[in-house]
């Protein structure tokens, strides 16, 4: 067994049977059908940002190591072709200093690129199918490469095609980006509103961006975590009328459809919760939606804690949080929100 503590941000002390790093689309074949021919599940990971290990993994993890982005542009659009492996954030800073704007307000957001598309990430008023172009996608046990346009991606808040139809024997190998040349800042939330979007520079935005992050999460080398741990609940408007009689200036944002997202976190303090621990695991005392591994936490404790936070959430407003985290088993991902009910 091999240790994977280093590969995962919550930094939970887990083990895999065996831990390889692939850099090339040839070898991470050869690595699963291996694996797949000695009958041991396989993992897929890039940098664990967003992984809750519940207990030692019986299989075959591997490392998602493939490097690389190339640039195309015509008169209106910026393409960018990124492997799998890449770090988003550090995509993010690359982009904006070659000036490719855009993608400012998702700056921070752990992970690689690989993994954006799964959850179709978001943060500030922007997700990343406001700019995926394409994602190219392993068939593993054909060994065939295809490409799905953003439609066929089947994106929705925290949701995707990669969820569900694509979820097992498949792997995203790169991703395919198309920002606009005639960029327009993304002001709608937190401090950004203050920003004049006449005047406002990407690179304000990212250095706003960062700086909230960085005062609200958690470095993980301190204390493990997968950021936001909870996702954004949408309620009814008519559920949103009642939890308006419980509470006063209740966050809130819109949706097209009529309903409401409400922020997690908010509802996760007004419980009074920051700081509340069960064994290992901890609620983050600055940012309610990050529970934290505190004091070598099992993925156990961080199960209990999560059950908690949600039935004393549900108790006081109505409203049932679905964890953003993947909860991953000894043969597995498995089901989060069962997990936690």
């Amino acid at each position: 067994m091999q240790s994977l503590q280093p590969f995962h941000t919550f930094h939970i002390q887990v083990s895999a049977h065996k831990i390889i790093e692939v850099t090339n689309i040839e070898q991470l074949k050869q690595t699963w059908s291996e694996a797949n021919t000695l009958h041991l599940p396989v993992l897929f990971l890039g940098q664990g940002s967003n992984m809750l290990f519940l207990e030692d993994f019986n299989g075959v993890v591997i490392i998602n190591r493939l490097l690389g982005i190339t640039h195309k542009e015509d008169a209106h659009f910026h393409y960018l072709h990124v492997n799998a492996g890449e770090n988003w954030h550090q995509l993010v800073a690359w982009s904006l200093e070659q000036g490719m704007n855009g993608l400012e307000n998702l700056a921070l957001i752990p992970g690689c690129a690989g993994s954006a598309p799964i959850q179709n990430i978001g943060a500030y008023g922007v997700e990343f199918k406001d700019f995926c172009h394409y994602v190219d996608v392993l068939n593993l046990e054909s060994g065939e490469l295809f490409r799905l346009s953003s439609a066929e991606c089947e994106f929705g808040y925290r949701e995707s095609v990669f969820k569900q139809r694509y979820q097992h024997g498949y792997v995203i190998t790169a991703i395919g980006l198309k920002l606009a040349k005639n960029w327009h800042p993304v002001l709608k939330y937190g401090s950004l509103v203050n920003f004049d979007p006449n005047t406002v520079t990407a690179k304000q935005i990212f250095d706003e961006v960062c700086r909230i992050r960085q005062s609200k999460l958690p470095n993980p080398d301190e204390f493990g975590n997968a950021g936001s741990f909870f996702k954004n609940p949408v309620v009814t408007a008519e559920q949103f009328a009642e939890i308006q009689k419980l509470a006063e200036n209740v966050p809130h944002f819109p949706q097209v459809d009529g309903s409401v997202k409400l922020a997690a976190g908010w509802l996760i303090d007004q419980c009074h919760l920051k700081g509340f621990q069960i064994g290992g695991a901890a609620v983050h005392e600055k940012q309610a939606l990050v529970l934290i591994n505190k004091e070598n936490a099992t993925g156990q404790d961080v199960v209990r804690l999560a059950h908690y936070v949600r039935k004393t959430v549900a108790e006081k407003f109505g409203v049932f949080l679905q964890p953003e985290v993947r909860f991953i088993g000894a043969n597995g991902e498995i089901e989060s929100e069962k997990a936690i009910s």
